[in-house]
């Protein structure tokens, strides 16, 4: 994927001026797997652990860290080999920000002697002193043409059962992670003997378009109290969260014909909705403020079409 990125990268190599790095975006877009291909590439195998420093999320980073062991590291240089260190801090938007300031000196002091390269998922948790000392590359969401080609790979290797709409499915519920595409494909196909699309959305308990549908058909035809009962039973019934459905009514509002008013009050109450889920407000509660949004929307579009009529008149 990201060719403009990794033809950068290769020159950065190719002509020995390798910046400090900084990689950020969404997870499985390729940034970890770009920098240890970055490594193998500066260093022998019989040189690597000597030379390349990978310290993760997992490991301990504070600033004892920072002033002990990446200190250490990159204040000495190897006998056997010329050249620049390598430091690989993944996951570096989870380090404090003494950790991050005392790291801010190392950087800048052993420059010649050591390159640092920073993973993170969000760049604003990164202190703007670091951030413009190194040179950043945004990885972002790996688009279906630069997904399926590996996906197909896979499953050609592995001989998997899978149905051009399973496939379809795989890719649009990743979002652009490709580790995601991977593991729900490992999962669905080691649960069922067939990958449809039906069974991706099953296994990884995500609402089908089928009950989207209904959900959508009940909150608009039927009234608010027999529509709660029935979203209740078949979130019951198929073990779905509301947060996977609020994002997928999200989504099929947009193809619906309502008028603009509307449709901006439909999205508020579902914005308000999300945040309050995520804020640990009841999802049954939620689930009845979603309804009575529906039901209110239901009565705007009679009275605009009241009005239109009035006016035709």
């Amino acid at each position: 994927s990201h060719e403009h990125i990794i033809s950068t990268i290769k020159k950065f190599i190719k002509e020995d001026h390798l910046p400090h790095l900084l990689f950020y975006g969404p997870p499985g877009t390729g940034k970890t797997s770009t920098i240890l291909a970055c490594a193998k590439q500066l260093y022998q195998p019989k040189h690597y652990n000597s030379m390349v420093l990978e310290l993760n999320a997992s490991d301990d980073r504070g600033i004892n860290v920072v002033r002990e062991q990446i200190l250490n590291f990159a204040s000495t240089r190897t006998i056997f080999k010329a050249g620049f260190k390598l430091v690989i801090l993944d996951e570096a938007d989870a380090m404090t920000n003494d950790a991050q300031n005392a790291l801010r000196r190392v950087i800048e002091k052993f420059t010649e002697n050591v390159r640092f390269c920073l993973i993170c998922n969000y760049l604003s948790k990164i202190i703007p002193a670091i951030q413009s000392r190194c040179t950043r590359f945004r990885f972002g969401p790996l688009t279906t043409a630069q997904m399926l080609p590996r996906l197909n790979h896979v499953i050609e290797s592995e001989g998997v059962d899978i149905t051009e709409d399973g496939r379809k499915a795989l890719v649009t519920l990743a979002g652009g992670d490709m580790r995601k595409v991977l593991n729900v494909l490992q999962s669905t196909s080691m649960a069922f003997e067939k990958v449809t699309e039906d069974n991706v959305y099953s296994c990884v308990g995500h609402p089908l378009r089928s009950d989207i549908t209904s959900i959508i058909n009940w909150m608009l035809n039927e009234d608010m109290r027999t529509a709660c009962q029935n979203i209740q039973k078949m979130k019951v019934l198929k073990g779905l969260a509301l947060q996977d459905i609020i994002t997928e009514i999200h989504g099929y509002i947009h193809r619906i014909d309502f008028p603009t008013r509307v449709r901006i009050s439909l999205v508020k109450a579902l914005a308000n909705a999300e945040e309050r889920l995520c804020a640990g407000a009841s999802e049954k509660l939620q689930l009845s403020a979603v309804v009575g949004a529906f039901t209110l929307a239901k009565a705007q579009v009679i009275d605009v079409a009241n009005k239109e009529d009035d006016e035709q008149q």
